[in-house]
């Protein structure tokens, strides 16, 4: 990591980032937004190509947190699809569910073997991301705030040193030099950092398995308007959404950006996951690889009996990668550089802003108090750590029961109720910064039993997600037949005091998370009468929150 070219011009910063892709950028925004002497540094000339486009409710909820409490309004705009279209990208999507369509090889689908989550109508329209206006829209932001923003081949950062009484030393490809007080690493899999320090785990400690090709495409059919689409009797248009149709080793991603009649963006994200012990690399090429895989399932394939490659395909190893470390002297890993589980449930983007949300606060007064010590930064060291082994775990359990719908069915729950309450969480605090302006309740969302949970005091939620990790691993084992397995995490997830029974969240045979009104009805009635009160408290605060944003939507104007 040795700088060479002392003599060369010197510009002193105190926070570098490498990175300009979604949290890199979205972090240099933060900190030139608040004073801080920001420099950003990407290796590569933008637009660029990029995934990863799902803004479920959740990540909407940690954007708004993010923009309002750090006062960059422009990330608010990825919040809705209104105000993406006005004020970012004509070229995004809309998503109002997340559906899971299962498969059997070589046999018909079956019509009851879906499951969907409906996103809320209180809840405005969130977007399918088209990232490179996203991430393009983000290094302006941080450029416009202050940032000193240097992209392209020459900006490629590729020599490095670390002083933990000094700072921070970089010398770009081209030959230029720059100082900083601290460096955040948000490059991705092939960070610098990561490799230089020789943070990454050999191997790493994930038990989930799983690589991937992806693309865009053209000419994606709608699954609804496929014969077996048609036989469904879902709440929301399966291309209203992001779309996964999960096997028995590994599930497929439709994320159309062309689904709402202002877009103009006929392209449609598709992406194969596959569990590399089922389905081992080096085999064929994508395409062919993918045209293979979709043969297997004729009621799939027909959705892509049209569909050409709008370009070439991207063709992963293993996908699982993690770091014995994220945070050390004058320096972190951000988001995606600091590990990487899987795709599954669209979770990278609510990875980064919370590590985003964590990480600006401390930066920010670290610049303003000349105090970079290692030991103020250790809550983002294990966020980041617990967010992976949290995902590992999910998408570990997730794999294993997509061999049988009656344990995906219950697994799919588990996720549900991490979202569903983490949404909450944050829409609560949100809420409440928004009649007080204090930022300690952020600051009480932080806390090191439970990093990330979004409902660290309850025992039995934190217990929820091991829990069904376990009973995977005992179906995997063959210890434990699937439906053992599914009937165990159904009865936990109906001996949960935190989750309003109306839901349905513990009902096999309810397929569907759609808060119609009666059943938000009901649920306010439990909430009234039998909720706990920190439940109650939780509830009625983000419930409150959301009717305001509605509220709020429609008296804006455009």
């Amino acid at each position: 990591m040795n700088v060479t070219g002392k003599d060369s011009p010197r510009t002193m910063y105190e926070v570098a980032v490498i990175g300009g892709g979604f949290a890199g950028s979205l972090l240099a925004a933060v900190l030139a937004r608040n004073g801080v002497r920001t420099l950003l540094v990407e290796g590569e000339q933008p637009p660029r190509f990029a995934v990863g486009e799902s803004m479920v409710p959740y990540t909407a909820a940690l954007a708004r947190v993010v923009a309002r409490r750090y006062g960059v309004p422009e990330v608010e705009h990825l919040t809705s699809l209104k105000a993406v279209q006005r004020e970012v990208s004509s070229r995004c999507g809309v998503m109002r569910n997340m559906g899971f369509v299962h498969h059997r090889a070589h046999l018909r689908q079956h019509p009851g073997e879906i499951y969907q989550v409906v996103n809320p109508s209180v809840v405005p329209p969130v977007p399918h991301l088209f990232r490179e206006d996203i991430d393009a829209h983000l290094l302006g932001v941080a450029r416009r705030y202050g940032a000193d923003v240097r992209t392209g081949p020459g900006a490629r950062v590729d020599g490095l040193r670390i002083d933990a009484g000094t700072g921070v030393t970089l010398r770009s490809a081209g030959g230029e030099e720059f100082t900083a007080q601290y460096v955040v690493d948000a490059g991705g899999h092939d960070a610098l950092l990561p490799r230089e320090l020789a943070l990454r785990e050999k191997p790493t400690r994930a038990r989930h398995h799983s690589r991937t090709l992806f693309t865009h495409m053209t000419g994606v059919m709608p699954y609804d308007e496929t014969p077996a689409g048609r036989l469904h009797d879902r709440p929301s248009p399966w291309h209203q959404g992001t779309l996964h149709h999960v096997f028995d080793g590994g599930w497929l991603w439709v994320i159309p950006f062309d689904n709402q009649p202002r877009s103009t963006n006929s392209l449609c994200s598709v992406g194969l996951t596959l569990d590399p012990r089922k389905h081992p690399a080096g085999g064929p090429p994508p395409q062919r690889e993918f045209d293979e895989v979709l043969a297997q399932f004729p009621d799939l394939a027909r959705q892509f009996a049209h569909a050409e490659p709008a370009r070439p395909w991207t063709a992963t190893g293993r996908l699982q990668y993690s770091s014995q470390r994220v945070v050390g002297d004058r320096y972190c890993l951000a988001s995606h550089a600091a590990g990487f589980v899987d795709p599954l449930y669209s979770r990278g983007l609510a990875h980064s802003l919370e590590v985003v949300n964590a990480l600006g606060r401390r930066l920010i007064d670290a610049a303003r108090e000349g105090d970079w010590c290692t030991e103020r930064f250790q809550y983002v060291e294990d966020l980041q750590q617990a967010l992976f082994d949290t995902h590992d775990d999910l998408a570990y359990a997730s794999f294993v029961s997509f061999r049988d719908f009656e344990l995906f069915n219950a697994v799919v729950r588990t996720w549900t109720v991490s979202t569903v309450l983490g949404a909450l969480a944050v829409e609560n605090a949100c809420a409440a910064y928004g009649r007080s302006g204090d930022d300690s309740v952020f600051r009480d969302l932080e806390q090191t039993r439970h990093p990330g949970s979004p409902f660290p005091t309850s025992a039995h939620y934190n217990a929820l997600g091991p829990l069904t990790r376990t009973l995977c691993e005992e179906v995997e084992a063959g210890t434990r037949t699937p439906k053992s397995a599914a009937d165990r995490i159904f009865d936990a997830i109906r001996e949960a005091d935190y989750l309003p029974p109306s839901l349905g969240l513990g009902d096999p045979a309810d397929r569907f998370f759609h808060n119609t009104p009666a059943r938000i009805v009901r649920a306010a009635r439990w909430v009234r009468t039998d909720a706990p009160d920190e439940v109650g408290a939780l509830l009625k605060g983000a419930m409150g929150g959301l009717i305001r944003e509605r509220l709020r939507g429609v008296r804006r104007p455009g």
